[in-house]
């Protein structure tokens, strides 16, 4: 599966200056909501992903909320076990709302549509774990992490891409006077 192609059909490839969360700029960002809103290419991908982890005997899929969604539906849906997701706690973590059951013992795949840091779906893994879940696997639609990102259990992505960020003060974007987008 040729994925930074579905980005570019979908309009999910964005090109100029972009503020990412971790404060770095960068020429290029990955927009998964606009191709995962289309359900023909969600459940491609989530098919894909799921062929990566369909060795593992799962209970759940999980992902951080919103981004990791769909994503955790699609998987969860491939693999032919329950979907979940974590939400912000207001405190800097994640937690799994009432309604949707963790139990002790059972085993799950976290989820992440781009994977730069690692830290929401680190998090997630941290509020599933906290109910007495297990973490088998950790699997991304992309990998920007250049093989950095550690989850202390086997971590697969459909692709691994690597575009260039730049600290604030050394940003060539900056000086040349493009205007930065938040994303």
């Amino acid at each position: 599966m040729d994925v930074l192609k579905l980005y570019q059909e979908t309009g999910a490839l964005l090109e100029g200056h972009f503020l990412l969360r971790s404060g770095r700029h960068s020429p290029r960002f990955l927009q998964s909501v606009t191709l995962l809103q289309h359900p023909f290419y969600a459940e491609a991908v989530g098919q894909a992903l799921g062929n990566l982890f369909e060795e593992l005997k799962l209970d759940f899929v999980i992902g951080p909320a919103m981004g990791g969604v769909v994503l955790a539906f699609v998987t969860a849906k491939a693999l032919g076990v329950r979907a979940l997701f974590a939400e912000k706690d207001g405190q800097g973590g994640m937690y799994i709302r009432e309604g949707l059951s963790v139990h002790p013992g059972e085993r799950f795949l976290a989820v992440e549509d781009v994977v730069t840091t690692g830290g929401s779906v680190q998090k997630t893994i941290q509020a599933a774990q906290a109910k007495g879940a297990h973490c088998l696997a950790v699997g991304a639609i992309v990998d920007r992490s250049g093989g950095r990102s550690e989850f202390g259990v086997p971590f697969r992505a459909l692709a691994q891409l690597d575009f260039p960020t730049y600290a604030p003060a050394s940003c060539p974007l900056c000086q040349r006077g493009l205007p930065l987008q938040e994303v």
